[in-house]
């Protein structure tokens, strides 16, 4: 996750590999009292304890179709998280994980998204790539340990303004800190997990433009979104997948609310609902 460090840093390792499951399956699954989901309370575009973020809006769907309340246990999305929350069994699922991600049992993908380079569209910048020669002496800022750090740095761009990636989210934002920084100038550009870029380049009063790093060398930068669930309960992830099959178009729609740049299975741009 995005301090979701799993997604944001480690994901560059993970691969995707779920197999949908039919609705035969997910008949054996027995409904709870409560969605009782893990989530940070102050990630937006995730979460938070407002019930602002899309993980939000999908949980409540999920709820809306078992006929249960949703109820949160509110944890920052930094180390430990997971075995603070889903392995101590508070909760019972996470909205957002990375597919393939080891301390959990992923669902079927919901979404795929890109890493994206962000700028302001007033800087006479046409770039698709880290690697455009217009890019080279500018000022980017970057979250440590993340792909669009790495990304960045084999281009060889040496102005470099670095945000912290394991930090308290509930003190700090570095991510939507280094999109605020080049809408207001301190930085010339960055480049963000597609969602969180979407999302705060569209809040910030100087139009930015996002692009997403659809045909990015060197270093992989897309992947696959999922749910995490217990490795011991394989019905309920089954029934998940049958949610997420049936549900895909109310979830893209959701998505595109929130300006998350959105990627086909076969890793084409399928939506460019971003700030532009």
């Amino acid at each position: 996750m995005l301090a979701k460090s799993w997604i944001i840093a480690a994901a560059a390792f993970l691969t995707a590999g779920t197999v949908a499951v039919g609705t035969a399956d997910a008949a054996e699954f027995v409904k709870p009292d409560a969605l009782r989901v893990c989530a940070d309370p102050n990630l937006l575009p995730f979460s938070n304890d407002k019930l602002e973020g899309f993980e939000n809006k999908i949980a409540a769907m999920i709820g809306e179709e078992l006929g249960v309340p949703v109820v949160y246990t509110w944890w920052p999305q930094t180390i430990g998280f997971v075995r603070s929350t889903l392995r101590a069994r508070k909760c019972d699922i996470v909205m957002g994980a990375a597919s393939g991600e080891g301390l959990m049992q992923n669902t079927n993908p919901y979404y795929r998204s890109v890493y994206s380079l962000v700028y302001r569209e007033g800087a006479g910048l046409q770039a698709k790539s880290v690697g455009d020669p217009a890019l080279r002496d500018l000022r980017f800022g970057i979250v440590t340990k993340t792909p669009g750090a790495t990304v960045v740095t084999m281009n060889k761009i040496t102005r470099l303004e670095p945000y912290e990636l394991d930090i308290d989210t509930r003190q700090d934002n570095p991510a939507r800190r280094a999109i605020e920084d080049v809408g207001t100038g301190k930085t010339d550009a960055t480049v963000i997990w597609g969602p969180i870029a979407g999302y705060f380049a569209s809040l910030q009063p100087t139009k930015l433009a996002v692009v997403p790093l659809v045909d990015e060398k060197g270093t992989r930068l897309d992947f696959s979104i999922t749910m995490g669930v217990r490795g011991e309960e394989p019905e309920w992830k089954h029934w998940l997948n049958d949610f997420i099959a049936r549900r895909q178009g109310d979830i893209d729609a959701v998505l595109a609310q929130y300006h998350v740049p959105l990627l086909s299975s076969n890793g084409k741009l399928q939506s460019a609902s971003v700030a532009q």
